[in-house]
C-alpha cells in the first residue's frame, strides 16, 4: 500500500499552542500557556525547544485530536502531572496514579533536611518512610544514599503497589521494601531515620481547596481529622520504640501548623531539634529525636 503523502491540514504548533493557551486562561488555569506547551511536547514526543524550533511545523489529524482531548481534560481542572502518569521529584521521574498525592515540591524540604542528617554519603542507613504514597520521598532519600535500606509504609495496597513500580523503574528494587499497613503500629526493628508526610488538611477546608488538588488527589492523602493533626497523634507516640540510638524523624508540616504540632510532639515525649522552611519561607519540615 502506498504511503499516504497528503500534508497535515491542522494548525501549526505556533498557533495551536496560543489557542490552547488562552483556552487553559479562560478556564481559570493560571499557567495556562505553560501548560499547555508541556501537553503539547508531550504529543509531539518532545520538549518545548521543539514548539519554538518547529513553530511553523503543521499537526497531523492525530496529533490535533490528542492535543485537544488533553487541552479539554486539563480545562476541566485535571492536573498536568495527572494526564502524564508522572511527577518530577528530586529530579527523579515519579509514576503517579489515582492512589497516590501527587508530590509537591514542597516536600524536597523533607529531603535536603534528611540528607545532612544522614551525612555519610556511603552510610548504610535503615530508613522507614511512613504513608509512602509514591514512595518519593524514600526513593529519593535511597537515591542519593546507595548503600542504604528502606521500608515504606502505606495504608492503601494501590499506593504501596504504585510506590513499588517507582522503585523498580528507578533500579532501587533491591534495597527496599514496602508494606500496607496503618502507620508504626505495624512496624518492628529500629531505624536510623523515619520520614512522614501525614494528611494534614482540616475536613472542612478540603472543600475549599483547588479542584485539581479537591478533585484528583486521594481523600486518605488530603484528610486531617478536624484540625488537621489527627495523623501526628497516632502515629508520633510510638516512634521512640523504632528509633536507634541517635535516630531521627523528619516530619511534614502544613502551613500554620508550626505551633500545634510542635506541642503534640512534646506530648510524645519526642523534641524538636531544627525547623526548615520551603522556597515560600513556609515551615515546612520538624526534625524530631527521642527525649
Amino acid at each position: 500500500m502506498a504511503n499516504d503523502a497528503r500534508p497535515a491540514s491542522g494548525p501549526t504548533l505556533r498557533r495551536a499552542l496560543a489557542a490552547a493557551g488562552q483556552k487553559l486562561l479562560s478556564a481559570g488555569v493560571d499557567d495556562g500557556l505553560l501548560d499547555a506547551g508541556v501537553l503539547l511536547a508531550h504529543v509531539l514526543g518532545g520538549d518545548r525547544l521543539t514548539l519554538i524550533r518547529d513553530g511553523d511545523r503543521r499537526l497531523c489529524d492525530q496529533e490535533t485530536q490528542a492535543f485537544a482531548k488533553l487541552i479539554a481534560a486539563r480545562a476541566a481542572r485535571q492536573p498536568v502531572s495527572r494526564l502524564l502518569g508522572r511527577r518530577e521529584f528530586w529530579s527523579l521521574d515519579m509514576q503517579i496514579g489515582p492512589a497516590v498525592l501527587d508530590p509537591r515540591p514542597d516536600s524536597e524540604t523533607i529531603v535536603a533536611a534528611a540528607l545532612e542528617l544522614l551525612a555519610q554519603a556511603d552510610g548504610a542507613y535503615r530508613i522507614a518512610d511512613l504513608g509512602t504514597g509514591s514512595g518519593c520521598l524514600l526513593l529519593a532519600l535511597l537515591q542519593e544514599r546507595p548503600q542504604s535500606w528502606g521500608l515504606g509504609l502505606d495504608i492503601s495496597m494501590a499506593a504501596a503497589r504504585q510506590a513499588r513500580d517507582n522503585a523498580y523503574a528507578l533500579g532501587l528494587s533491591g534495597r527496599v521494601d514496602f508494606m500496607v499497613g496503618d502507620w508504626s503500629q505495624s512496624l518492628a526493628g529500629r531505624f536510623d531515620l523515619i520520614v512522614a508526610n501525614p494528611p494534614y488538611i482540616a475536613t472542612a477546608e478540603i472543600a475549599g481547596l483547588a479542584p485539581e488538588v479537591r478533585c484528583h488527589d486521594p481523600g486518605l492523602a488530603l484528610d486531617g481529622g478536624r484540625d488537621g493533626l489527627a495523623a501526628y497523634r497516632a502515629l508520633l507516640p510510638d516512634l521512640p520504640r523504632l528509633l536507634r540510638p541517635n535516630g531521627k524523624v523528619a516530619l511534614e508540616c502544613g502551613q500554620g501548623q508550626a505551633y500545634a504540632l510542635a506541642q503534640i510532639i512534646a506530648a510524645s515525649g519526642l523534641c524538636v531539634e531544627s525547623r526548615h522552611r520551603d522556597l515560600a519561607g513556609v515551615e515546612r519540615c520538624f526534625i524530631v529525636s527521642a527525649k
